[in-house]
C-alpha cells in the first residue's frame, strides 16, 4: 500500500507574509468597528456642552430645592427635639424635688416606730395632746398620698415626652439621610457641568458657560451696594410700579444683591440659591415665605404672565425648580446657578411655569 503523507505545509515569506498580516491587521480593526471598543467620545461643540450643562444645573437646581425642604424639615424636628428634652429636664428636675419631700416623710414615719394608734393612745401621758398629734398626722399621711400621685402623674409625663422625643430624633436622622442623599446628587451633578466645561477654551467658557444666552449680563456688586439699592439701574422705577411698600422692599433688596455669588442652600446675606434669595427679600420686608420653590408658589395669590407687577415671584420648568423677582419690563433678578451671580435676566430665559403676588 502506499504510504499517506501529510502534505508539509509552507512557510509564509516575504510578501505573502506581508499580505496576510495586513489582511489580519484590517479584519481586527472591522471587528473592533462593529464592537466599537475602539471609538474614542465624539467631541462635543460647545453648544452641546451649553445644553448638557444647562440641563445638569437645571437637575441640580431639582435637588438643591429638594435639600431645601429637607433641611428645613431636619431644622424644625431638631429644635422640636431640643425643646421636648429641655421639658423632660425641667419635669425631671421636679419630680426629684417631690420624691426627696417624700423621703423626709417617709423618714420620719420610720423613725415614729410605726406603732398602733390605739397602743400609742394607751400609753401616753397626755390623751388630749396625743390626740391632736393624731389628727396633725393624719393630714401628714393625705399630703403624703397626694405627693405619691403628684410622683406618678410626673413620671408619665416624663415617659410621654421620652416618647415624643425617640420620635422626632427618628424623624431627625430620616431627614438628615435625605439631606446626604441629595447633597450627593447635587454634587454630582455640578461636577459633571465642570467637567463638560473644562474641555473647552476659556473663551467658549465664556459664551456658554456661564447662562449668558439671552441674558442682559451681570450686573457688578459694587456698581450696586456701593450707591445702595435704589440708584442701581432700573431700580426706583421698578420699586415705584410695585403693588405696595412691602413688594417694593423686595426688590429694592434684590437689587442690591446683584452680583452676589450663587451657592445651593444659601439664603443670604452674601450668597443666595434661587428660593433663598427670593426668602431673604421679602423677609427684609417683613414677610415670611416658605423655604422651597414648590412651596412658594403657593403663599400667594396666582397671577397671570399678562399680570406681572415688581415683585411678582416668577417661577419655571415643569417641577417649579426655579424661580426669580419680577422687575418690570420682562425682566426677573433671579440666583442663576453655580457659574453666575445674581443677575438681570428676561423671564423668556426658561420655560415660564406660572406667578404668585406674595403680598
Amino acid at each position: 500500500m502506499a504510504a499517506h503523507r501529510k502534505p508539509r505545509q509552507r512557510s509564509l515569506s516575504g510578501n505573502t507574509a506581508r499580505t496576510a498580516a495586513t489582511i489580519a491587521l484590517a479584519g481586527a480593526a472591522t471587528a473592533t468597528g462593529f464592537d466599537g471598543t475602539s471609538h474614542a467620545e465624539p467631541q462635543l461643540t460647545p453648544t452641546q456642552v451649553k445644553a448638557k450643562v444647562d440641563k445638569l444645573y437645571q437637575e441640580a437646581e431639582v435637588a438643591t430645592e429638594k435639600y431645601d425642604g429637607a433641611k428645613e424639615k431636619a431644622d424644625a424636628a431638631e429644635k422640636k427635639l431640643n425643646t421636648l428634652r429641655d421639658e423632660a429636664a425641667r419635669k425631671t428636675e421636679k419630680l426629684n424635688s417631690t420624691r426627696e419631700a417624700l423621703g423626709y416623710v417617709a423618714a420620719a414615719q420610720y423613725r415614729g416606730g410605726g406603732i398602733d394608734p390605739a397602743v400609742q393612745l394607751m400609753l401616753s401621758d397626755d390623751p388630749e395632746q396625743y390626740l391632736d398629734g393624731a389628727e396633725f398626722a393624719d393630714r401628714v399621711g393625705h399630703r403624703q398620698t397626694q405627693a405619691v400621685a403628684l410622683v406618678r402623674r410626673q413620671l408619665r409625663e416624663i415617659e410621654q415626652l421620652r416618647g415624643a422625643a425617640h420620635i422626632e430624633l427618628t424623624s431627625l436622622k430620616s431627614r438628615q439621610a435625605e439631606l446626604g442623599r441629595q447633597k450627593k446628587t447635587i454634587n454630582g451633578k455640578l461636577d459633571q457641568a465642570r467637567r463638560l466645561l473644562s474641555g473647552l477654551t476659556a473663551q467658549q467658557r465664556a459664551q456658554v458657560g456661564d447662562g449668558t444666552a439671552g441674558g442682559t449680563g451681570r450686573a457688578s456688586r459694587s456698581s450696586t451696594t456701593a450707591r445702595g439699592a435704589l440708584d442701581a439701574p432700573g431700580s426706583s422705577a421698578a420699586a415705584a410700579d410695585a403693588p405696595n411698600s412691602r413688594a417694593a422692599a423686595a426688590v429694592s433688596y434684590a437689587y442690591q444683591k446683584l452680583g452676589s455669588p450663587y451657592v445651593w442652600g444659601a439664603t443670604g446675606p452674601n450668597a443666595f440659591d434661587c428660593s433663598g434669595l427670593v426668602q431673604a427679600a421679602y423677609s427684609s420686608a417683613g414677610v415670611s415665605l416658605p423655604r422651597t420653590t414648590y412651596a412658594q408658589i403657593n403663599a400667594g395669590r396666582r397671577v397671570s404672565r399678562s399680570e406681572l407687577r415688581p415683585g411678582d415671584l416668577v417661577f419655571f420648568y415643569s417641577g417649579i425648580s426655579h424661580v426669580g423677582i419680577y422687575v418690570g419690563d420682562g425682566q426677573m433678578i433671579h440666583a442663576p446657578n453655580p457659574t453666575a451671580p445674581v443677575r438681570l435676566a428676561p423671564i423668556d430665559q426658561m420655560p415660564f411655569a406660572g406667578a404668585t403676588r406674595v403680598v
